[in-house]
């Protein structure tokens, strides 16, 4: 039995609707002209977290070219369920063709939920029980009206399909690491709509300490060093935090750019290193080494280590890429948005 699993399709979806950062700040009077993303994505009227997940499964599927009937397993990483008792992995494995012989769960660890799916997809395929496990990391924007979070709390998500490694995989894992504490800097009590953060625990304390001893640990337990990797993909919380953990690591910008997307659509919470890797693999070649690092608040850090297989040259089209849907956008202003968030309450 093989040692190592596989990605055999893979798919992301982010919402055509973006509102500029400069346009929160003008609404509540700090706008200096300094924000911290340009834009960011927000999930239409009709849009929630099924949704999103649903089109990047499709996705996925297309690309595996396989049975949905096959996928044993469907589970979601996400912070924004749109039930606070019924599983989203029902809905999403109904909508794909995947049930009734499906395991289903909804995953829980703030923005590293997503991986959280990963690792228990890899273990599922691994032992032979599961054919094909599909992980998704996928949000929808929450932030408290003029909050920092406003500002770069988005929406989007992707999926990954994993099964044993094989030539029709296009890519596999050949390590893994989680690095968690218990650190306090970010969460949502029960019936609150909006979460809170700790400030400045935010970063050197949580995401900082946590995403350096992943991958320290990672690469330490591999034998690599940062030069080892063509790319890497943090945790994108905003702009500034993953190109300085970056640096900090050894990896340099040329490594980190073609997952580096909030910028331009935010912060996608559990789906945000996802969407970051599937942009990744979407200009990936065969032989090429990713490392992946999530962050969840709470605190803990997945780090993975996937090598590029040959199949992935064959796999990108007629799919669109990360890219390509990061360029078609619709502008939305303000009232607009509260609208499709609703923010409106009685």
């Amino acid at each position: 039995m093989t040692k190592e699993a596989g990605i055999i399709g893979y798919g992301a979806y982010i919402p055509i609707y973006r509102i500029k950062a400069c346009e929160i700040g003008k609404i509540w009077g700090n706008y200096n002209g300094h924000v911290p993303i340009m834009e960011k994505a927000v999930a239409g009227i009709d849009e929630d977290l099924v949704t999103i997940s649903v089109e990047a499964a499709k996705y996925a599927i297309r690309r595996a070219k396989i049975d949905p009937k096959e996928i044993g397993a469907v589970y979601i990483g996400t912070e924004s369920k749109p039930y606070a008792v019924k599983p989203s992995g029902t809905i999403v494995a109904e909508a794909i063709g995947a049930t009734p012989l499906v395991v289903t769960a909804d995953f829980e660890f703030a923005c590293k939920a997503g991986t959280e799916a990963f690792q228990a997809c890899i273990d599922h395929v691994l032992s032979g029980r599961i054919k094909y496990a599909m992980a998704i990391g996928a949000d929808t924007a929450q932030g408290r009206p003029g909050d920092q979070l406003e500002y770069t709390a988005a929406s989007g998500g992707a999926a990954f399909i994993f099964t044993k490694r094989s030539n029709k995989t296009l890519a596999y894992c050949e390590g893994a690491v989680s690095f968690v504490t218990d650190t306090p800097d970010f969460w949502r009590r029960a019936h609150e709509h909006y979460p809170m953060h700790a400030e400045r625990f935010t970063g050197e304390p949580a995401y900082f300490y946590h995403i350096i001893n992943s991958v320290k640990t990672l690469m330490e337990n591999m034998g690599l060093k940062p030069s080892d990797f063509k790319y890497a993909v943090f945790h994108q919380p905003n702009t500034k935090f993953p190109v300085k953990v970056a640096k900090k690591l050894g990896f340099t910008m040329d490594q980190i750019k073609p997952g580096l997307l909030s910028p331009y659509i935010g912060n996608c919470y559990a789906g945000s290193s996802l969407v970051g890797f599937a942009a990744t693999l979407d200009v990936a070649n065969p032989g090429d080494r990713i490392l992946l690092a999530s962050y969840g608040s709470g605190a803990g850090s997945d780090a993975f280590s996937f090598v590029v297989q040959d199949i992935i040259l064959e796999k990108r089209n007629p799919i669109p890429s990360v890219r390509d849907m990061i360029g078609v956008r619709k502008y939305i202003d303000y009232s607009t948005y509260v609208k499709f968030r609703g923010k409106i309450r009685a």
